[in-house]
């Protein structure tokens, strides 16, 4: 596939039960529910040409609606982000499908090119992802932040909460300057052939083991190419992280 007249959509999946913070998407940071956030900044890529968010709540729709957003309706019976994403790229006819997380407030509009970039090449890549460098050790002992390494294409080896891979002479080294570790950023990119097949596979052992989805594509024996970034990005996962998001948020303002 060389993809270059393909429609590109980045969707942004958003539901309101989440179990650790309820109604999340539209939590308030800097005067604008957090949805409207990662929407305006996956609007700002140059190599999107359509951005939904995809929803099954009808108060997320209506605050997508309310600042000019384009939302899809999708099934509550959606299992995951993934799964709704796919559901909208077939609602949308997007054939390379761009997966924001909706608690992604600060991505980085070059960031989402970066993954889009790898899809429409002349090459065969079905997925993509991005990953930052780990320049702190709390976050490399983290099991909340996700480790990858990769092969000299580019192409993931392995997703871990642990830390990949492990330095057997670490007391004697700093191993993170002798090492370029990297933090997995939470977007994906797929053609929308290979969405709808992931969709269709089953749980695998490392995915079950690790809790982390995109395993299940490398033990089916694709591969995942991973855009290398110096943007780093802040999830949202509890009410406690707004503040931090917010700091960032209005230090940016501040400097114009």
């Amino acid at each position: 596939m060389t993809g270059l007249s393909s429609k590109i959509t980045a969707i942004i999946p958003a539901r309101y039960g989440s179990t650790r913070f309820p109604g999340k998407p539209l939590a308030m940071i800097a005067d604008k529910p957090m949805i409207q956030h990662v929407y305006e900044r996956v609007k700002q890529a140059g190599k999107v040409e359509e951005v939904f968010v995809a929803t099954d709540d009808g108060r997320i729709a209506e605050a997508v609606e309310s600042f000019g957003g384009r939302y899809v309706m999708t099934s509550p019976s959606c299992r995951s982000g993934t799964d709704r994403c796919a559901e909208a790229a077939e609602k949308t006819g997007a054939q390379v499908v761009i997966n924001v997380q909706g608690d992604e407030p600060l991505i980085s509009p070059s960031t989402v090119d970066a993954v889009v970039a790898p899809l429409i090449g002349s090459g065969d890549c079905v997925m993509s992802t991005a990953a930052v460098p780990i320049l702190d050790e709390e976050s490399l002992l983290s099991p909340n932040v996700v480790k990858v390494v990769l092969d000299k294409n580019g192409c993931a080896l392995y997703f871990s909460r642990n830390m990949i891979p492990s330095i057997r002479d670490a007391g004697n080294r700093n191993y993170l300057v002798d090492f370029r570790f990297l933090k997995h950023l939470g977007i994906y990119g797929y053609t929308a052939g290979f969405l709808k097949k992931l969709t269709r596979m089953k749980e695998s052992p490392l995915e079950l083991a690790e809790k982390l989805e995109q395993l299940r594509v490398l033990e089916n024996g694709y591969k995942i190419k991973v855009a290398v970034t110096l943007e780093d990005t802040i999830s949202v996962d509890i009410p406690a992280d707004i503040e931090a998001v917010e700091k960032i948020i209005m230090t940016k303002k501040s400097m114009g």
